[in-house]
This record gives C-alpha cells, structure tokens and sequence, in this order.
C-alpha cells in the first residue's frame, strides 16, 4: 500500500503541484482512504518528506567501477536516466519553487541534496584512495561538479542528452575534477 501510496502522490505532484497536492485525490489515486494516509504520515509535508527521501536514497547508490573515468561515466548515465522520468521532470523545478516557499520543503531538499552528496562523495573518495585525485581535492567543490552539466543541461534548460553527448560530459567533468587538483 505505501508503495502505491507513493506512487499516487507523485503522480498527483507532477499533475497539480505541491500546493495544489489533495490527499484525498492521492488516496483515491492509490485506492485507499484517507486514513491509510493519516496512519502513516500528519500532512502532505511530511508525507513529501518520506517519499522523497525514500526514492532518492535509492537513485543515488552509485557502485564502483574501477575508475574516476568509468565511475564518472556510471554517475552520469544514472543521473540521466533519472532526470529522463517524465515525473522527476515535472516535480524538481516545482521542489525549488516550494523550497524558497517554505522552510520546510527547503529543509526536504536539503536533506535529500546531502545524502546524494554523501553517496557521490564515495566517487571521490575512491578515485583519492586509487591514487587518481590527490587528498588535498577540494571536496565540496569536486562535488559541485559532478552533476552541474547533467543538471543544468536536463532541468534548468530542458534538453535531453544523446549518448556521445553524455560521453563528452563525462570526459569534461573528469578533465575539471583532474584540473581542479592540480590547482592545490
């Protein structure tokens, strides 16, 4: 039930957006009550809350793959695959607009946005202890670099990327990381 509970609201949040998001309208999306919602979650926040962080703890595992290239490349293949689903699509831009909005929601993204930094800081890490970034990398900035062009380029301007075009990404993200450690 909770999965389709989710499920519900997102479609709903894709749909209408946060603001106008109805709870009855996710329970009877889902096929449920009202109270199979009020058992789990207090209000559309919180519920938010869940949902979000659920889902995106489970988008944000990234496996070793033997290289600061290769696991560039995976980061980037997986992050464009998630930004492809039309309904991350259409709730992200409206998480930002509710994020300046609401201290709460501002306080969801943030989360959200730290437990995928701590998973992607597990790329750097890695590439520090193979020997392929020195331990004097500026972390937080390495991790600004990771998504930004995937980012920017699939939510802030709209455009997909093709597969040598996701290539390209990875090399330039990859060449940034490496220019940043030489710059230390």
């Amino acid at each position: 039930m909770t999965k389709a509970l989710y499920r519900a609201f997102f479609h709903e949040w894709a749909e209408q957006g946060f603001a106008a998001l109805s709870l009855e309208r996710v329970a009877a999306r889902a096929g449920a009550g009202k109270a199979a919602i009020y058992r789990r979650w207090s209000g559309k926040l919180q519920f938010a809350d869940e949902a979000i962080n659920t889902l995106a703890l489970k988008m944000a595992a990234f496996e070793d793959k033997g290289s600061l290239d290769a696991d560039v490349r995976a980061f980037h293949l997986r992050l464009r695959t998630v930004l492809r689903h039309p309904l991350v699509r259409r709730i992200l831009p409206d998480i930002h607009a509710e994020a300046a909005r609401l201290s709460e929601m501002k306080a969801i993204s943030e989360r959200v946005a730290q437990a995928r930094r701590e998973e992607a800081s597990k790329i750097i890490e890695r590439s520090i202890a193979r020997g392929e970034l020195p331990q004097t990398l500026d972390r937080s900035v390495a991790l600004d670099f990771l998504p930004s062009s995937i980012y920017w380029r699939m939510v802030v301007i709209k455009n997909t990327l093709s597969a040598d075009e996701l290539e390209l990404h990875a090399k330039g993200t990859t060449a940034a990381l490496r220019a940043l450690s030489s710059s230390h």
